[in-house]
């Protein structure tokens, strides 16, 4: 972490899907994390998106979906929507109000991001004056 007053939120990695994570994405548990300060980090392997705090326009609780679609890094077809995901259980989109760019040209209004605790991490985001839902299917 650069920034000392940054919070790290683990992603978390599901037990039957880490070794495939590992192999196709380069995940392991040092480098899949959301570090929250004056800036959002998202490391998930390969992929990072980086963008000041004061740029994420909202955020939203979701899930749980499908395995086969929610695993990894993923980019939606129609919307561009990156995922960062190691769980179907559930996670976070968070919304920018400008383009956020990573994974070195990609461009994103959308990110994805199964922390360990959602709710830790979105009470985190309200703190910081950025609304947001709850809307997981129950």
């Amino acid at each position: 972490m650069t920034d000392p007053a940054a919070v790290r939120f683990p992603i978390e990695l599901g037990r039957r899907s880490r070794g495939l994570l590992r192999v196709l994405f380069g995940v392991k548990p040092e480098n899949a994390y959301v570090d929250l300060g004056d800036d959002m980090d998202a490391r998930f392997g390969y992929g990072r998106f980086v963008t000041p705090v004061s740029n994420i326009r909202s955020w939203r609780i979701e899930g749980p979906w499908l395995w086969i679609t929610a695993i990894g890094i993923r980019r939606g077809i129609r919307d561009g929507v990156f995922s960062f995901d190691g769980v179907q259980t559930g996670g976070v989109r968070i919304d920018f109000r400008e383009p956020v760019r990573g994974l070195r040209i990609f461009k994103t209004l959308a990110l994805y991001v199964t922390v360990e605790d959602p709710e830790a991490f979105t009470a985190a985001l309200v703190a910081r004056g950025i609304p947001g839902e709850d809307a997981r299917r129950r």
